[in-house]
């Protein structure tokens, strides 16, 4: 899972595969290029081959898939060269005392998390899409489990049409998730018929410690919100659950779970549908003790969003804003005045909200050039106060009250196969941050990848960099060509 807010601009599809190099400096990094768009080492290179983590005794971090203290990272994996038809998977890189270490990695597929299996005439038997798995320590035993929504055995293709999903639970240890026994359906009310897929959402939504997920039902009827409390037995049976909160069709988005551990009530936020522009927000205050509230606050409209603490106070707060997506029907290319290129940012105290402005687009582009797209909130400096990092036109640019900080990181000029990429489309693109190495500061993580969508909507990423907070330098940089066999 990608940390600290992940960017709506990574749509996770299927991706050319991947390699992996840590730096050489004296601080474990290597240059890569600056703010100023100067070209430096840094392009990321082939990696070692993998080694299997180390178990270790547990944790309560939702991201530290082995246990061993240090949070590690999903993102996808692809197997196969063509995008068209390669199956996706979902990789974890893991952590340690020096940060990510992409030769200590872990590829799974369906089979390997024990999910139903797809039918014998699908034409990717194996596949696992990254933004459809959630991973939360359901069962309280220090390793965090993979959730996916999957739908039941089926002989043929055309039989899984209408057949509604369900969350499943592949249960975490000290080596892995268990593929054996088989990943267990999660126990949902009787009058639940199925959930959308990927809807699942974890948090903390009543601060008990205990790992909560939230989740959009799939029925004819109307959409509506399933939260389900833990902790969950290892049979799916959650300890409570709420479906009385009001909901319309969106899409779920929660605070994060301190990597801590300690206790704290997790909001939630439903995005709503925007056809192409910004979307309506609804946010569900979380509650100690009780959970989340039915008594929501209404957002301004923006389909960028990012949970964090903005102002140091301690408490967190939500940002939203414009991602820079419009509906290209006539007439509807603009957007409010007062959401057009602003972000509002919503104490956690209950104050007014705080107007920011965004980078504005390069002079002459249109809308065929890819917009900011999404938010995340990072601490690079760790003085426990959260700036907004905006993925821009241009760069990713990290807004801290009146400082902003342009990072760069570019893709190479030429593709493997030897065609050369415009300049405008070798911006890296920023999708979350985290502390990797446990120094109380956040390393910001960007992507790129050489398919031409990906200027566009942010797909297919193969390269990878962790960089040393907003500097030029990298903590690691790694792609994914050699993460599964071709």
């Amino acid at each position: 899972m990608i940390h600290r807010a992940t960017l709506s601009a990574l749509v996770l599809s299927a991706l050319l595969a991947v390699t992996a190099a840590c730096g050489t400096d004296g601080a474990g990094g290597t240059p890569s290029p600056s703010a100023d768009g100067a070209s430096r080492p840094g392009v990321p290179a082939p990696p070692e081959a993998s080694r299997a983590p180390a178990p270790g005794e547990g944790s309560q971090d939702p991201d530290d898939i082995n246990g061993d203290g240090h949070r590690d990272l999903l993102i996808p994996a692809f197997a196969g060269d063509d995008p068209e038809t390669a199956e996706e998977r979902v990789a974890v890189v893991y952590g340690s005392a020096d940060g990510l270490d992409p030769a200590t990695r872990t590829v799974y597929g369906r089979r390997d998390l024990g999910l139903p299996a797809l039918p014998a005439d699908s034409p990717a038997p194996d596949l696992l899409r990254a933004a459809e798995v959630t991973t939360a320590d359901l069962d309280d035993d220090g390793y965090p489990d993979f959730v996916t929504t999957a739908a039941e055995a089926a002989e043929r293709q055309e039989d899984l049409l209408g057949k509604p999903e369900m969350p499943y639970v592949s249960f975490g240890g000290p080596e892995r998730p268990a593929g054996k026994p088989e990943a267990v359906a999660l126990r949902l009310p009787a009058d639940v018929t199925g959930a959308e897929t990927g809807s699942v959402t974890r948090g903390d939504f009543d601060a008990d410690g205990h790992h909560d997920l939230a989740l959009q039902e799939k029925a004819t009827t109307g959409a509506s919100l399933v939260v389900m409390y833990g902790p969950f037995s290892r049979a799916g049976d959650p300890a409570r659950v709420d479906t009385s909160l009001p909901y319309d069709e969106g899409t779920l988005t929660a605070d994060e779970i301190a990597p801590s551990g300690k206790p704290r009530a997790t909001s939630l936020l439903l995005r709503g549908l925007a056809d192409g522009g910004q979307a309506t927000n609804t946010l569900y205050p979380a509650r100690p003790g009780t959970g989340l509230s039915g008594e929501v606050r209404e957002l301004q409209l923006g389909s960028a969003h990012a949970f964090g603490d903005f102002d140091g106070d301690g408490v967190r707060d939500v940002a939203v804003g414009d991602d820079r997506g419009r509906n290209n029907e006539p007439g509807y290319e603009t957007e409010a005045p007062e959401v057009d290129g602003n972000a509002a940012v919503y104490p956690g105290n209950g104050d007014e909200s705080v107007v920011l402005d965004l980078p504005e687009p390069p002079a002459g582009e249109d809308d065929s050039y890819y917009g900011p797209g999404g938010f995340a909130a990072a601490d690079p400096d760790g003085d426990g106060r959260d700036a907004l990092l905006v993925a821009t036109y241009e760069d990713a640019t990290l807004i801290d009250g009146e400082q902003r900080t342009s990072v760069l990181r570019e893709g190479p000029a030429r593709t493997a196969d030897g065609e050369e990429t415009p300049a405008k489309h070798r911006n890296a693109r920023p999708v979350g941050a985290a502390d990797f190495d446990g120094d109380g500061r956040d390393e910001l993580i960007l992507n790129w990848g050489p398919d031409p969508s990906f200027a566009l909507y942010g797909e297919q990423p193969t390269y990878w960099w962790i960089t040393e907070g907003a500097t030029s330098r990298d903590a690691v940089t790694f792609t994914t060509t050699e993460f599964l066999p071709r």
